[in-house]
């Protein structure tokens, strides 16, 4: 009876350790992440940073060449076009003179005086000269009266007199023309040190010049604020009207422009605001450029004009040149079946998923419309509420176990 108890117990044990070789050599369940097959709304867009501008941007310039006298107004001020002065100006002061330059001005005004004085005796000159002749007009005329001389003497007097009124003239303008000149060759002798005396200085004797805004507005930036001399068309600063003028800039890649439409839906976020503006493309430029990314990658970039679909609000503080971000919406579906991006995975030329079937990995095919990297479009393959794998691994295989993994 003891030998057959102790047969049993060895069986028993036997058993026992058979059991848990199986059991330790069992293959147990893969841990893998599950998503779903859901319906919801999906939208694809090209996101890019934006920066915002003034539509129309005035860039008030000098008109002439002069001395900008320090500029007052300040960025952000409102001005009113052709009635706000932004900034005055006055003629440029005369050059610096040099010992030669000196020296030929100085003997041009001596020369100008001299001729002057030859054109004042030529005009004393003349006058005695058409003197003379008015007396000889008037014996002529007696002597014609009492018969003496004849009617062509009488006309040859006349002659002379209307010939030396005609030379007096002649001397009077010429005293005109070198008064002229004497004083056009005493300015080219003035330079900025007779105005050393600030009681001399232009700006107490000369008016200044106004320049007016061109438009309404208000100033978005200064390019000079202290008194300098400038040449005629140097900026001076900048206005625009941001409440009414605002846009934004964007430069995308030429691959994203060719696939955005005029009119297309734009998402302004990451603006500094707690909501999302929104906004829709106006202008594709037919113009690319080169331009260098910050890793110093050759790229071709083209410029997009998006617009606000509804004026900026007061409590909006968006200015001239700030940064945006842009979500270009180039397709949108309120309904679409969808399944997670990270569940395919390429088979050959296809996309494939492990779909789970009562806790087993099956492999199949599908096929996938839009794809935004977050979700996939899902045309064909698998039905709303499929489970599937998530960042399938290389060792999964077809028809093997699988378990959610815990969430720690």
């Amino acid at each position: 009876m003891a030998r057959k108890t102790r047969s049993w117990m060895l069986s028993l044990i036997a058993l026992l350790v058979i059991t848990a070789i199986t059991y330790s050599f069992w293959p147990k369940p893969m841990k893998v992440d599950i998503g779903q097959v859901v319906q919801k709304p999906m939208l694809i867009s090209i996101d890019e940073e934006a920066k915002t501008r003034v539509r129309e941007a005035y860039v008030v310039s000098t008109p002439i060449a002069g001395r900008l006298l320090r500029v007052d107004i300040e960025p952000g001020d409102i001005v009113i076009g052709n009635q706000s002065v932004v900034a005055r100006m006055l003629p440029t002061n005369p050059s610096a003179l040099d010992v030669r330059t000196t020296e030929q001005a100085n003997a041009a005004v001596s020369a100008a005086e001299a001729a002057l004085r030859l054109a004042r005796a030529d005009l004393n000159k003349a006058m005695i000269d058409r003197d003379l002749v008015e007396q000889e007009v008037e014996r002529s005329k007696r002597l014609f009266e009492s018969g003496v001389i004849s009617q062509v003497a009488l006309d040859r007097a006349a002659q002379n007199l209307r010939a030396s009124v005609a030379i007096l003239n002649s001397a009077q303008a010429s005293i005109s023309m070198r008064e002229a000149d004497l004083t056009n060759n005493r300015a080219l002798l003035m330079s900025f040190n007779d105005f050393s005396n600030p009681k001399d200085t232009p700006t107490s004797d000369q008016p200044t010049i106004p320049i007016t805004a061109p438009i309404s507005g208000r100033v978005l930036r200064l390019m000079q604020l202290s008194e300098i001399t400038l040449p005629a068309g140097a900026p001076i600063l900048e206005i625009g009207d941001v409440n009414e003028g605002l846009e934004i800039v964007a430069e995308l890649l030429s691959t994203d422009a060719v696939k955005i439409n005029v009119g297309n839906r734009v998402i302004i976020d990451n603006w500094g605001g707690d909501k999302a503006l929104s906004g829709s493309v106006e202008r594709i430029d037919p113009w690319g450029y080169t331009k260098y990314s910050a890793l110093g990658v050759e790229e071709q970039r083209v410029k997009i004009v998006i617009q606000f679909d509804a004026p900026i609000e007061q409590d909006i503080n968006l200015g001239h040149g700030f940064r945006v971000e842009v979500k270009i919406v180039i397709w949108q579906d309120e309904q679409v079946l969808t399944l997670p991006s990270s569940a395919l995975f390429r088979e050959g030329r296809d996309w494939a998923v492990f779909k789970i079937i009562d806790g087993v990995a099956s492999k199949g095919l599908v096929k996938i419309g839009y794809n935004n990297g977050s979700d996939a479009q899902l045309l064909e393959g698998l039905k709303l509420d499929d489970k599937v794998i998530l960042y399938p691994s290389s060792a999964l295989v077809d028809g093997q176990t699988v378990e959610q993994r815990l969430v720690e």
